[in-house]
């Protein structure tokens, strides 16, 4: 029977909420026939072992799920060949697929992208486009090479990044596109619709993983870097500064310009200083423009608005570190 007339035999690798979106468009429109995610990890107080949030959803829909350490050993690759499918998708799986692996499903492997390719290839392209400034990103859907996503793409859409938005914004409307995009790409492959195209080699960027390091602030950085930093920062690692030593975290910012009253000494505008700290926000100086904090949070406390957090602080003159 042609795969044009029935659900296609999918299987699918993922770990992270990010893929949870697409796994239940699928499985709500074809027939996954196994699910593969990343073993089950220690975490948290105590390191009891979690299993992944793909993991999770597959278990509530009855889906059988693997878990192998690497695609490498005999077995996994045993129970991949065993399976027939037509096409392996794989969201954020975590693990590398070798050449063997890649060329077992008679369709490939297709793999959704959270960016434009080939800007921001690798682990990190929500966080990075954030931090870059970039106006758009998007989803690509590609066809998995041996290379670190280099693929040729089968179908690609942008969106625009918002003002406000962060990496969890963001995150939620690119899970959300990706798994709407992958639907339409597997139908129009299976029907013959698909025009692969190689990626420019022109415009490649690499999204490096994130270090918890980048997320100390620098005030002697630009306002607008320092607020595009808050936002590809949350909700992890969170971008954070220090008050009277101790840490601080800065949830939601943003660059403003406040007038400065007349002969105000030049202190005021050391890097790192409190300039005002009032209902609307606390504003800090930085190398060049204001940033404005709008929602932070002290170590071992819950995360405040400003209004909120200036009535158990005094703030006049403080000065934020490290500079």
């Amino acid at each position: 029977m042609s795969t044009a007339r029935r659900p296609l035999r999918l299987g699918f690798a993922g770990t992270p909420e990010f893929a949870v979106p697409a796994l239940d468009a699928l499985a709500d429109s074809q027939r996954i026939c196994a699910v593969f995610t990343q073993p089950d990890r220690p975490a948290g107080r105590g390191q009891p072992l979690h299993s992944s949030p793909v993991k999770n959803r597959a278990l509530e829909r009855g889906l059988a799920v693997h878990q192998p350490a690497s695609f490498k050993s005999p077995d996994a690759l045993q129970i991949l060949r065993g399976l027939d499918i037509d096409a392996l998708v794989v969201v954020a799986y975590g693990l590398i697929l070798p050449p063997a692996a890649l060329s077992v499903p008679r369709l490939g492997c297709i793999n959704i992208h959270a960016s434009l390719l080939p800007r921001w290839r690798g682990a990190a392209p929500i966080q990075r486009t954030l931090l870059a400034g970039d106006a758009t990103t998007g989803v690509t859907i590609m066809r998995m090479a041996a290379g670190l996503d280099t693929g040729p793409m089968l179908a690609i859409r942008p969106i625009d990044i918002g003002a406000r938005d962060t990496a969890k914004t963001l995150h939620d409307r690119l899970a959300a596109l990706g798994a709407e995009l992958i639907g339409e790409t597997l139908a129009a492959l299976c029907a013959g619709g698909v025009t692969e195209v190689p990626q420019p080699a022109e415009g490649i960027t690499y999204a490096a993983k994130i270090d918890k390091a980048e997320a100390l602030i620098d005030w002697r950085q630009d306002a607008m870097d320092i607020s595009r930093r808050v936002r590809a920062f949350n909700p992890w690692p969170v971008a954070e500064t220090r008050l009277n030593g101790a840490q601080l975290r800065i949830w939601d910012a943003e660059v403003c310009d406040p007038p400065m009253p007349p002969h105000a000494p030049r202190l005021d505008r050391v890097p790192g200083t409190v300039l005002a700290a009032t209902q609307e926000g606390i504003d800090v100086a930085c190398r060049r423009g204001v940033l404005r904090i709008l929602r932070l949070q002290l170590a071992g406390r819950k995360p405040l608005f400003a209004q909120e957090f200036i009535q158990g602080q005094r703030l006049d003159g403080a000065r934020f570190a490290p500079v």
